[in-house]
This record gives C-alpha cells, structure tokens and sequence, in this order.
C-alpha cells in the first residue's frame, strides 16, 4: 500500500508540473522577440573573417608540417561556398594575393564591388594565395560562368604544378577535383585527359596518396562519361588505390568500380562494390551520390536474379528517386513481360540519363527467366503455345528455345517433348540437399570479415610523439592516487574527530 500510495503521489506532482508548463505557455502576457536579420555587409564581414580563420589554420599546417589542419578547413569548404559573392572574394583578392601574381587582376576583374575597403596586403603564402584562388574558382562555377571558369582554373593548375610540397598534397587534390569539373561543364573534359594522367604519375612517383586516389577517380569519370569502359579497365589494372584514402574518395572508385564491372557483365564484383561504396558513404549528406550508386545497385542486384531489400525503397531520401525502379523491380518478380516494357518505355528518358539503360535492356532475359520459373512451379506439364501465351511471345518456337536455354542454365528442372510440343517439370529437389546454403554462409562470412578489415585500416592511431608523454600520464595518474587518498585519510580523521 505504501508503494501504491508513492506512485500516486508521483502522478499527481508531474501532472501538477505539466500543467503549470502548458499554463506558461498560454500566458497571453508573455511576447516573442523577433530577431532582426542582419545587413549584408556584417555577414560579408564574418565571412570574411571565417577565411582568414581558415588562412591561419593553413599557415599551422604549413609551421607544424601537419597536413590534417589543411584538411580541417577542407571539411568547412561546403559551408564557406553558401556564403561567397562579389564583395567578399574581391576583398580577399584584393588583400591576401600578392601583386607580383599574373592572374589577380583578371581574378579582382571577374568579382567587381562597389563596397572594397582600402587594406594593406597581408600576404602569408603561396598555399593561402591557392586557397584563395580556389574559392573563386568556386564561385565561378556555382554561378554558372563557364567562359570565365576555363581560364581561372588553368591558371590555378599551373600554379599548383609548380610546387612540391606535403601540404599542398590535400589542397592540390581539390584544386584538380573543380579543375576538371569545370572542363566537364563547359563540355570538354576529354581536353584534360593528358594532364591528369601525367600528374597522376607524378604524384605516385611523390607519394602523394590524396592526389592519387583524386586523379584516379577524376580518370575513370573522363572515361565513363565517353563510355570507353575498356580503357577504364585497363587503367585500373594497371594501378593500385591507396588504401591510406580517405572515405570519400574510396566510396568515390568503389562507385566507378562497381559500373564498370556490371558493364562488363561482372554482376558479382559490381554488387559488392557498390554495396562497399554506399557503406563507406557519409550517412547524413551526399544524397545524390548514394540516390546513384542505389540505383545501380538495384539494377545489379535483379540481374544476378535477388530481391532487393524492401527497406531500400523506403528510405525517405531515396524513395521518390526509387520509384521508377521499384515499378520494374516489380515487374521483373512477377515476370510480367507486358509490364516491364510499359515501365521501359514510360521512364526510357530517366533511365539514359542515369546511365543505366543498357543494364534495363537486359533485365528481359530474367524477366522471362522468372516467368518460366513461375510456370515450372505451377504445371507438371504445360503445352508450348501456353508457355508463349502467359509469357507474351511471339510464337510456340521461341518460348521452346528459351526454355531450353533454361534447363542447360539450371534456372528449371524440366524436358521438352518436341514431338508433342508440351513441357514436363521435374519434381523438385530440396534446396537444403545442394551446396546453396554452404554458399550463402561463406558470403555472409566474407562480408563480415570485409567489414572487419575496413574497419580495422580506417582506424587512425596517435603519432609516434605520444608514447613521449606516457611516462608525464603515469606519474599524472599516481599523483592523483596519492589525493585520493590523502583525502580518505583527512576524512577518517575528521570522522574521528566526530565520534
């Protein structure tokens, strides 16, 4: 009864509480401030700050020869590019390049200001002055300005070409990445095909491994946008990937990996690939690199003959994008010939533009293939012209090759009486009985150890300098075992002193 008596008390004091609260709220005395937005030139004024924040962040790496501060501001480029304009870049130009560089005026021309502040220069170093010139860069292909993006951008390559230094591996890699995006753009990308293969040398000849794994993506994209597939394989069996790559750039090749072997008809390497790249995915931005490599992995996964997962067409920022696949996906399940070529008319356009027509188009074989096995599974014996019938094609002939093609392939256990034109299924054989669920085991084996092996090289370990400080720790932690007790003793005492 004291128990019952407890728990009512504690009822009847949060009821009290979230009354007084909802009391609160509804007070009608109480106003709400609204705050003000502020002028532009304050904000141009803090971004500008932010920029030079970020200079001296460079200038620490460049002092320490800690690449990682460098790659710190990299990480804050995609909130620094939202808040770019004409004011802002034509200050920085103004201040922080020096006038012994060609290209400032033509960089000062491109972003004019009627709001420029007369400051002296404070110019710090080359890296700064790159970092500069690439966040114009930036701004010039957000806006759209193609014509004025060519130039501003081979004018920073050529700067960046002639300096050899480690801390200029992380920015040199990005200077490269919006280098070809801009050729890209303006329609020319197969222009910079010789230049990245000659920097992608130098840079494994220096050890660079950011420039390499940047210049080897940048190289498969120039050949997947031409659609020269056998090049692409050739390059990369001729390379290696750095595996000290950060995430991005590995789920980056993964992704060209996975197209180029489900192109090539390696449905099994193109899967895991691409599962591998949608894993190493940041997993709360890059939506239209994990709506694409999704895609695709979809479209893999009905050509090996699975089922995709349910919950991948679910996912709140895939399920629009999905929504042509999972019509055919389907389509290919009921092995609805009819439907499926409905769907492939209907989103032709959509599925061209994606890339990934040519593997729909082959998508017909196991629709078929599904249909047979639905047929096989229904009727011990079934006629020729029935099998055409339900699967829509065009004569008994053709539905008789196709289940021929079935039996050598093992899709169905069944034989064809030609005399008679009918189908006889087999009975069928427990799947337990085969090799299949030894198969599935070892699959999910190896997925599992693959996680641990990836998990175990993206893991980042302290520099060598802090097993200097291991010794300060120890004595650190002793004396703070000695104030402990220390403590507990004058406690004793005082609890003495009590009694």
């Amino acid at each position: 009864t004291t128990l019952l008596y407890t728990i009512k008390f504690e009822v009847v004091n949060m009821a009290a509480k979230i009354a007084a609260k909802k009391g609160k709220s509804e007070d009608p005395d109480v106003e709400m401030k609204e705050e003000t937005p502020k002028p532009q030139s304050e904000i141009d004024a803090l971004t500008i700050e932010d920029i030079k924040e970020h200079m001296g962040i460079i200038e620490k790496s460049i002092v320490n020869k800690e690449p990682r501060f460098v790659q710190r501001v990299l990480r804050q480029l995609a909130s620094t590019r939202k808040r770019l304009n004409d004011a802002v870049l034509h200050q920085i130009c103004k201040t922080y390049i020096s006038d012994a560089y060609d290209f400032k005026t033509t960089l000062m021309a491109y972003f004019v200001s009627s709001e420029s502040k007369d400051e002296k220069s404070h110019v710090r170093s080359v890296l700064t002055e790159i970092y500069v010139h690439l966040l114009a860069l930036i701004n010039l292909l957000d806006n759209n300005r193609i014509n004025d993006s060519i130039p501003c951008a081979q004018a920073l390559i050529n700067r960046v070409m002639s300096l050899n230094k480690p801390t200029m591996h992380l920015l040199g890699a990005r200077c490269f990445f919006y280098y070809s995006r801009a050729f890209e753009m303006a329609g020319r990308l197969h222009e910079v095909r010789t230049l990245l293969h000659g920097r992608l040398r130098t840079s494994t000849l220096r050890h660079d491994t950011e420039g390499q794994a940047m210049l080897l993506n940048l190289l498969l994209r120039n050949y997947i946008h031409y659609n020269l597939y056998e090049q692409a394989e050739k390059l990369i069996s001729k390379t290696t990937f750095p595996e000290q790559a950060n995430n991005n750039e590995s789920a980056r090749y993964l992704f060209y990996l996975g197209k180029i072997k489900a192109t090539q008809l390696d449905y099994s390497e193109a899967f895991k690939n691409l599962n591998q790249a949608i894993r190493k995915a940041p997993q709360n931005a890059a939506v239209g690199f994990k709506q694409a490599a999704t895609k695709l992995l979809v479209v893999v996964q009905l050509l090996l003959g699975e089922v995709p997962e349910r919950h991948t067409f679910r996912d709140q920022h895939l399920r629009l994008s999905l929504q042509p696949y999972l019509q055919l996906t389907q389509a290919v399940l009921a092995g609805d010939l009819g439907k499926f070529s409905v769907v492939l008319e209907k989103y032709s356009e959509k599925f061209m533009k994606e890339g990934t027509l040519t593997l729909i188009n082959r998508l017909r074989h196991n629709v078929i293939k599904t249909g047979i096995k639905s047929v096989a599974a229904s009727y011990s014996r079934i006629s020729l012209a029935d099998v055409a019938e339900k699967l829509q094609l065009d004569s008994p002939e053709d539905a008789e090759y196709i289940i021929a093609k079935a039996i050598h392939d093992g899709v169905i256990e069944a034989t064809i009486d030609h005399e008679h034109g009918y189908m006889q299924s087999s009975s069928s054989v427990d799947l337990y009985s085969t090799n299949e669920p030894l198969k599935a085991y070892h699959e999910r084996i190896r997925f599992c150890l693959d996680i641990h092996n990836h998990s175990i090289k993206a893991m980042r370990f302290p520099p060598k300098s802090y097993n200097d400080n291991l010794e300060d720790a120890q004595k650190q932690r002793e004396r703070e075992q000695q104030d402990l007790e220390y403590a507990k003793e004058i406690a004793e005492e005082e609890d003495d002193g009590l009694l």
